[in-house]
């Protein structure tokens, strides 16, 4: 009986920096791999999707690989990963020493038959086949048991149990490694994958430990965790947990130093780890991607969330459809009757009138001086977006976000314009949610935007914006008051910027936008800005 460790890092973790470790950091990670004693090395993915990038571990040949490995292997195994259906088994050479050594193969249920034979087809090359079934606990027992018999028939170098969306509990873990460690032959591998959007990972890999006395197993993990959502089993926990209660010999230190000098970099970047949207795509059973959708959307509570979990289609849920996600939540935000009974009253009011437009953005506060001295003026009407300012009167609010929405006093409802998103109905104006998006991916609820289309589709000529400022690295430079202030990553950060900024310059063809307060949005663009 023997227990490997198989780190996923350069595969799993890419998903966290859209693979783009760099070349010398892919090196470095290798190597400290290689110090650490790690049994089996993952490199990345093998695709013909792409076209090939030396700073990222996507790879199109073996070739690209092979600039990677070691002179001395060191009796290590290294292994590359195909999502069946992404590469062609005829740009695969046969089976040689100067690059990897193994093939992982990933496939969904509907593809079993075609993926296990592409698996027959990769072994008779002479590699090392390592056979995944993504999302394990979606097969009947008869189903799993057929495939295992197939297994046996090719005889690869591991069969696995994955669990994709990390929500495997202890006994459904034992219930499927008794299926398996009864049924398939004692020469293959038993393989564990694991997420750890419940926080399970580690526990059932230790449970898994212990369930096997006479199997040889391998154990995927990937340092500090990093991981798509939720991450992965940390490679450094299950090896020092193997250190002390199996008597084996990895060093942590050369992970801790990639963790410190490398991967912390990403992780600040974009964060990975425990979250309530990858706890709720779990026990829904569910993609992980569609938390991130709906996470980073900003705008949905907890509960509206789980709601719209329930409404998947569970056929839907086991692979990401983007479109079938935008359609669902667009339904959702529009599921409340519009009411636009006050619409010739507001259009009335605000006729000849200075429109300020206020966001919560830091300049809100740190220029609210100027901001009340404008509002002041007898022509201003003020609308603030998603919150009541506190340093001026406010006309209006016009509110499109179910969290804000729970922020704000009742009272402040009879002169919000609310999106139909909005369930309260004592609203003075209620528009349909979906004539105000605009075609821009990442930003087309944002609620600056939607408040400015708004004013456009009543053919308003003029508007003036104050705490529109872009948004920032740093959390607590985002917003105007630290009670507003939401996680995010780099990586939204700037997809956010670039989104608003791009719909700005359209809509300031149609519309005469103004700043009162700087703005980041528009850097490298000629707009007014009022002192």
């Amino acid at each position: 009986m023997s227990i490997k460790i198989l780190d996923c890092t350069l595969r799993d973790g890419g998903y966290c920096n859209n693979w783009a470790f760099g070349n010398d950091n892919i090196k470095k990670i290798i190597n400290g791999l290689l110090l650490s004693g790690t049994n089996i090395i993952e490199c990345g993915f093998l695709t013909n999707k792409i076209t090939y990038d030396k700073n990222n571990s996507k790879f199109t040949s073996l070739d690209q690989i092979k600039e990677f490995m070691p002179h001395d292997k060191q009796d290590r195994i290294f292994v590359a990963m195909v999502n069946y259906g992404e590469y062609n088994i005829n740009d695969l050479p046969v089976c040689s020493n100067e690059t990897i050594d193994g093939i992982r193969v990933a496939f969904h249920k509907k593809d079993r038959y075609e993926a296990l034979e592409f698996c027959k087809q990769i072994k008779n090359k002479g590699y090392k086949v390592f056979v995944q079934p993504m999302v394990s606990l979606n097969y009947t027992e008869q189903e799993f048991l057929e495939m295992i018999n197939i297994v046996n028939e090719f005889e690869p170098y591991a069969f696995y149990i994955v669990d994709s969306f990390g929500n495997m509990k202890g006994e459904e873990l034992q219930r499927l490694f008794s299926l398996v460690k009864a049924n398939l032959l004692e020469t293959i591998n038993i393989g564990f994958h694991s997420h750890n959007n419940l926080q399970l990972a580690f526990s059932n890999a230790q449970l898994l430990t212990k369930l096997n006395k006479d199997n040889n197993i391998i154990i995927d993990s990937s340092i500090f965790g990093m991981g798509r959502g939720a991450g992965n089993l940390n490679t450094e926990l299950i090896s020092q947990y193997l250190n002390e209660n199996f008597n084996t010999d990895y060093k942590i230190r050369p992970l801790l130093n990639i963790i410190d000098k490398i991967l912390n970099v990403f992780y600040f970047k974009k964060p990975w780890g425990f979250s309530i949207p990858n706890y709720l795509s779990a026990i829904h059973n569910a993609h992980p991607n569609y938390a991130n959708f709906l996470s980073d959307k900003n705008k949905l509570t907890v509960e509206d969330m789980d709601k719209l979990f329930d409404m998947m289609d569970d056929d839907k849920k086991v692979s990401y459809d983007k479109d079938y996600i935008e359609k669902l939540y667009s339904g959702y935000m529009n599921k409340y009757a519009i009411e636009i009974n006050n619409l010739a009253q507001f259009k009335e009011t605000i006729k000849d009138k200075n429109i300020l437009l206020i966001a919560p953005g830091k300049s809100a506060f740190l220029a609210k001086e100027q901001i009340q001295s404008y509002a002041s003026q007898n022509n201003t009407i003020t609308i603030s977006v998603n919150f009541d300012y506190p340093y001026v009167n406010n006309n209006y609010i016009f509110l499109s976000n179910l969290r804000r929405d729970q922020e704000l006093d009742p009272s402040s409802y009879k002169r919000c314009i609310a999106t139909s998103n909005i369930p309260e109905e004592n609203v003075f104006i209620k528009c349909a949610y979906n004539s105000l998006l605009n075609n821009q991916d990442g930003v087309k609820d944002n609620a600056g935007l939607m408040a400015i289309k708004f004013l456009i589709n009543l053919g308003i000529n003029n508007v003036i914006l104050a705490g529109f400022d872009g948004y920032s690295y740093n959390l607590n430079d985002n917003y105007a008051f630290a009670n507003m202030q939401l996680a995010t990553s780099n990586e939204l950060v700037n997809a956010l910027n670039n989104g608003i900024s791009e719909v700005l310059k359209e809509y300031m063809t149609q519309i005469n936008i103004s700043f009162l307060t700087p703005t980041n949005l528009l850097k490298d663009e000629n707009y007014s800005f009022m002192k």
